[in-house]
């Protein structure tokens, strides 16, 4: 079979992956521009696809027979070909109410729904399915029914936030369509952005103990109905979990934080080794960017350092697959701290301060009464902006164990 994923930019997707765990075929990523777009729609050669932004209402003119669901929706993201025929449906109903049912009970709740893609059109759909009490159509230079993102401020009785803008997506990860500061009465935040793991959006619900989904689930909820479609076979609902959770377990990068000296690159190699990971040392990435030494980079003032640490901290947040070992003074800019956990573990390296290295190229650890006070300013910070701490006080492999453990649990392994 030739089976792929269409679209305008697909170098984020996870398609590709999920399809060939559930399916008997090989999966293709195929980028193409409108005119690119035209032509292979005409041609054909293709058994089965599906599309994304922004050929999800293109599309249709292209189908010879679309069902009742994506009819209604006005939005086409998968295509098979048979006999020349092309039949298409929207798996991504099935996919979003999947995860919603999975997560929240939206029923008799006002929802805001935030975009006006086919995506939207599929929320929409989804949440009348759902019998939710309110639905309000927010978006950018739009008529009604749609209003602007400053009317959707003033109303104090919206519970449901549901993007389903590209607004968060990487590389762009730190922007996010309203701020949830303005919406006193949310209680429930869902975004269909996958990657990162977790957008800017659900990274503020989760700060503010706002029930939270990003849209990894949704995203294999609506392959494997796509698949289904494909192959014209059921495959098994349990393969949706057990899926989501290998992406994630593969795809979140592991982040040590702590005091300089306290073994985070050490355990950090030793780590990316036994997990198969890659490996990424922040103060090394610093020094390669500024070809200089850390020493070095310091005689110009800890500002300068702090700047090229914070460029290299965004690099670092868009990574997947990876361990990071960051500077002991990471902490000092909370814009590092949270671009860093929407793709990341956090965990803090903790160790006695009797027994961190003094010096050693360090400027800010020349002695032990610096690094105690140090320690005494920064570990608040390092608690704060960490998902768990470990103890590094005794045999490094002990302590690589309990680094396992803390991902195991994280991972639902």
């Amino acid at each position: 079979m030739k089976v792929g994923l269409i679209g305008e930019k697909l170098g984020h997707s996870f398609s590709k992956i999920i399809h060939e765990q559930i399916a008997p075929y090989h999966y293709d990523l195929i980028p193409l521009n409108e005119d690119e777009f035209h032509r292979f729609m005409k041609e054909k050669n293709f058994d089965a696809i599906n599309v994304t932004i922004p050929y999800k209402e293109k599309v249709i003119e292209y189908c010879d027979e679309i069902d009742e669901k994506a009819r209604k929706i006005h939005a086409v993201n998968a295509i098979k070909n048979v006999n020349g025929k092309l039949i298409a449906t929207n798996t991504d109903f099935d996919g979003l109410k999947r995860m919603i049912e999975h997560h929240f009970n939206i029923q008799n709740k006002v929802v805001a729904i935030c975009g006006s893609g086919g995506t939207s059109k599929t929320a929409y759909a989804v949440c009348e399915a759902l019998n939710v009490k309110e639905i309000i159509q927010v978006a950018r230079n739009r008529t009604a029914p749609y209003i602007s993102y400053d009317q959707m401020k003033k109303r104090s009785d919206i519970q449901i936030i549901l993007n389903t803008t590209s607004v968060g997506m990487s590389p762009d990860i730190l922007s996010q369509i309203v701020d949830l500061d303005d919406f006193e009465s949310c209680e429930g935040v869902i975004d269909v952005v996958y990657n990162p793991l977790l957008t800017a959006l659900c990274y503020q619900a989760k700060k503010k103990h706002i029930p939270y989904v990003n849209g990894l689930e949704m995203l294999v909820a609506q392959a494997v109905s796509a698949a289904e479609f494909f192959i014209g076979e059921k495959i098994d609902p349990s393969k949706i979990d057990v899926l989501t959770r290998q992406i994630f377990r593969d795809k979140q990068n592991i982040v040590l934080i702590g005091m300089p000296g306290c073994g985070k690159t050490t355990l950090g190699k030793k780590l990316s080794e036994r997990i198969g990971f890659d490996f990424i040392d922040l103060d090394h990435e610093i020094e390669k960017l500024a070809q200089r030494s850390i020493p070095e980079i310091f005689e110009e003032g800890e500002e300068v350092f702090r700047g090229l640490e914070s460029e290299v901290c965004m690099k670092a947040a868009k990574l997947t697959h990876h361990v990071i070992s960051c500077g002991g003074g990471v902490i000092k800019k909370e814009i590092n701290m949270k671009a860093l956990s929407l793709n990341s573990l956090i965990i803090y390296i903790r160790r006695d301060v009797d027994k961190l290295v003094v010096g050693n190229g360090r400027p800010l650890s020349k002695d032990r009464d610096t690094l105690l006070h140090m320690e005494q300013e920064r570990e608040p910070f390092y608690i704060k902006y960490s998902d768990a701490c470990v103890e590094n006080n005794h045999h490094l492999e002990d302590t690589l164990d309990k680094l396992m453990e803390v991902w195991n649990e994280n991972t639902g392994a």
